[in-house]
């Protein structure tokens, strides 16, 4: 299987990698559309699904993915909010994502529309729709914490002790959030925020980490906490300041400054509740260096 996107659609395949080769035992593979375009070689696809996913649809690259792949006679499905795009077009099956007209320049209820739809391809998921819609009610929870412990926070972004150097950490399923939240801190508060695997940093990067660093820690339950321990400790000895989200109660008494996630979610699904806080904290963030979160830089031009 080939997943192909740009940006956060790109962010929501990486979650579609771990969901579903974890659970349906597929190989999946996220696209180079440079090779379709740029350099005209594209791989041999006509034994594989490929899916392409996009917000609007109409991103070249990714269209071209998909005429490919259907003129090598492979099966080709978008996942797009957008019914009638080029994508959509391109595409012999098409899935809308019926999320309504994107408001936000930084697409946040897309990406969370894209999580949830390729929630329902796990194995078994139509026997697991009350967990899809619990984990649904509990992102609304998430979002409704910005009124209560976590606006006031944000919006004293120096508070949180914002450093020269911002990385964003998760592992398994939320590394694709961590791919996301680093993206709209770039998109909304113009940082150079970059994402990293929790066992990546534990392999060479964290010897750049020191006292001139921001961390935004994704800990939610499930196995990925099995080197979280360890690397709260390290992060300690080097002077990083740490904001945690998480719902275990050992990293929220460990890591003063953290964001609480509602507890009861699946480590599967927590993708879905755990990037609200993350594109909260961006959102008011980028309002606390006098930004507005939706205008992109060519507005200030």
């Amino acid at each position: 299987m080939l997943l192909a996107g740009r940006g956060s659609s790109d962010n929501a395949a990486r979650y579609a990698q771990y969901l579903l080769g974890a659970h349906n035992g597929l190989g999946v593979a996220l696209a180079v559309p440079s090779l379709f375009t740029l350099y005209e070689s594209p791989p041999r696809l006509s034994r594989a699904l490929t899916i392409g996913v996009s917000q609007s649809g109409q991103s070249p690259d990714i269209v071209a993915v998909l005429r490919e792949a259907r003129a090598q006679g492979g099966i080709t499905l978008a996942l797009s909010n957008e019914p009638e795009s080029p994508l959509s077009r391109a595409a012999e099956y098409t899935l809308p994502l019926l999320a309504g007209p994107e408001l936000s320049v930084a697409a946040t209820k897309t990406y969370s529309a894209q999580l949830f739809l390729l929630g329902h391809a796990e194995r078994g998921a139509r026997g697991k729709s009350r967990a899809l819609g619990r984990a649904r009610a509990r992102a609304g929870l998430a979002r409704r914490g910005d009124r209560t412990e976590f606006g006031p926070r944000a919006r004293r972004g120096p508070r949180f002790g914002l450093r020269a150097s911002l990385i964003v950490l998760g592992r398994g399923f939320n590394y694709s959030t961590a791919f996301e939240i680093a993206l709209k801190l770039k998109e909304t508060s113009y940082l150079p925020a970059e994402q990293f695997s929790v066992a990546d940093l534990l392999h060479g990067p964290l010897a750049m980490i020191d006292q001139d660093f921001s961390v935004v820690l994704l800990a939610p339950s499930g196995r990925s906490l099995v080197d979280v321990p360890e690397l709260l400790a390290r992060l300690e000895a080097r002077g990083a300041r740490v904001l945690a989200i998480s719902d275990a109660p050992d990293v929220q008494r460990r890591v003063p400054m953290h964001l609480a996630l509602p507890r009861g979610v699946p480590e599967w699904l927590s993708p879905i509740v755990s990037v609200v806080p993350g594109q909260l904290f961006a959102g008011a963030l980028a309002q606390s260096l006098g930004h507005d979160p939706d205008c992109h830089a060519v507005c200030l031009r």
